[in-house]
């Protein structure tokens, strides 16, 4: 076969720019420490801690304001945005952290050094990831042998989910070929090619994207054992879809479902439970807290804005289907359901002003401390839905009920990815992004998910 060409993976992207900002920042410091007059941060065997500081706080605040986020990284114009929030704020935390920290220089000028010093490196490394990173040498080529059936939602999906996966083309891997089929941007190829396909596009991987390998042509089956033999990289797409995507495509997957979910050990690790348990106590009861703070505020609104009751209770379904009652500050209009159940939406007129900003800033969501503190919800797991809803969606879902294996949440990997559940196809997506998180479920997806929660909240992006 003839050489690839180079690319990166996505995990080896997010590792790149993680490894890239810290070494851009720490040597442009060093190098202002060492031109200018300026001694605020200086890097020494007795002051390592400084630096490890700074690079924690870069992380933490940069997961925070979506730094990491391939699809924003690739382009200047959306970047920048978290690249002066991560900085501002880090070297925020960073000035009143001085324990741990340099104390506050006499000369104010060697904050705005600092500052600057951060702000410029972050820029000049993230301009050249763009430059060359991002730019078209190093996408990964990728040949799809797969039905006609299910192309195009595949390539959408890979399309959305990483700029730098290009698929080339398609090979219809049917005995019995419809029309070809008519793809923007990708050309189908005979079966017969495939060699000359993968050499002349530097393709990189090849993913079988078929829901039944018995539609798969022998002369075909032949020709990929021989590239699998020869160390040619090839994968099944739901794999692919759930590494890009991170989230497990149901909709692909057939009666062989069993190979798909072999959920995480978590589920059923003591320590993991118990620990997970000791931390909801401990944030629930943190949460009412400060619930209690804000609560003159919460009354005063309600009074003016929602002109009704101030707490509302609703029934879900909770872990194994258990029954319970949700209770959260309301935020809708009296008699928002007198027709029966209906799906929230955006921009839904039943939603006050005041409920509105409720809800984008999660703090409807407060009473809900008092569900975790019982025992009904966890703060991390899949929302929990209404009965109504469940039963209409276990129908119409494959799997939808696989949810209700571990305890609901008041936050998730699928209110974090994405927005608004107001439909069938919403549910799906969600369903996708709750089953990830029951497969790969851990400390370290927990982290991810608070992280990324503050996101929400700092974004204005409740719902």
């Amino acid at each position: 076969m003839a050489k690839k060409g180079i690319h990166f993976e996505i995990s080896e992207r997010k590792v790149l720019l993680r490894i890239l900002d810290t070494v851009t920042i720490l040597a442009v410091l060093y190098f202002v420490s060492n031109t200018f007059d300026f001694d605020y941060f200086t890097i020494t065997k007795e002051k390592w801690r400084w630096a490890f500081v700074l690079v924690l706080y870069i992380y933490i605040f940069g997961t925070i304001f979506e730094l990491y986020d391939l699809q924003k990284s690739s382009k200047i114009e959306k970047i920048s945005t978290s690249i002066v929030f991560t900085v501002s704020t880090t070297v925020l935390f960073y000035f009143l952290t001085p324990f741990f920290t340099p104390i506050l220089p006499e000369n104010r000028l060697q904050i705005a050094y600092f500052y600057f010093s951060i702000l410029f490196a972050l820029f000049l490394w993230r301009i050249i990831y763009i430059s060359f990173i991002t730019s078209p040498r190093f996408y990964k080529k990728v040949l799809i042998v797969g039905e006609t059936s299910n192309i195009e939602s595949i390539i959408t999906a890979f399309r959305n989910a990483d700029p730098n996966y290009k698929i080339i083309g398609f090979i219809n891997c049917e005995l019995r070929k419809s029309d070809k089929i008519k793809f923007k941007g990708i050309r189908e190829y005979c079966p017969k090619q495939i060699y000359q396909v993968i050499k002349d596009e530097k393709i990189s991987e090849v993913v079988i994207a078929s829901l039944n390998s018995g539609n798969i042509t022998p002369e075909i089956y032949k020709d990929l054992i021989t590239l699998l033999e020869g160390g040619f990289p090839i994968k099944e797409y739901t794999q692919v879809y759930e590494d890009m995507m991170q989230r497990v495509p149901v909709q692909f997957i057939g009666k062989d479902f069993y190979k798909y979910f072999p959920f995480s050990r978590s589920n059923h690790n003591k320590l993991y439970l118990f620990f997970q348990r000791l931390f909801d106590i401990v944030i629930a009861v943190l949460g009412i807290l400060f619930g209690i703070l804000i609560l003159p505020i919460v009354l005063l609104g309600n009074l003016i804005g929602n002109r009704g009751s101030l707490f509302y209770s609703q029934e879900r379904i909770g872990k194994h289907g258990h029954l319970f009652k949700i209770i959260k500050f309301r935020t809708m209009v009296k008699n928002a359901e007198a027709a029966g159940a209906v799906w929230a939406k955006k921009n839904d007129t039943r939603i006050t002003p005041f409920g509105k900003f409720l809800r984008n800033t999660r703090i409807d969501e407060f009473p809900q401390f008092f569900n975790i503190l019982k025992g009904d919800m966890s703060l991390i797991g899949p929302r929990p839905e209404r009965p109504h809803f469940v039963k209409q969606l276990s129908q119409l879902l494959p799997f939808y009920e696989t949810r209700h294996i571990v305890k609901p949440g008041l936050t998730g990997w699928a209110q974090v990815k994405t927005r608004y559940g107001s439909s069938i196809d919403d549910s799906l997506l969600k369903l996708q992004y709750d089953l990830y998180y029951i497969k790969h479920r851990s400390f370290l997806l927990d982290f991810n998910i608070i992280i990324k929660t503050l996101s929400t909240i700092i974004f204005y992006r409740g719902q």
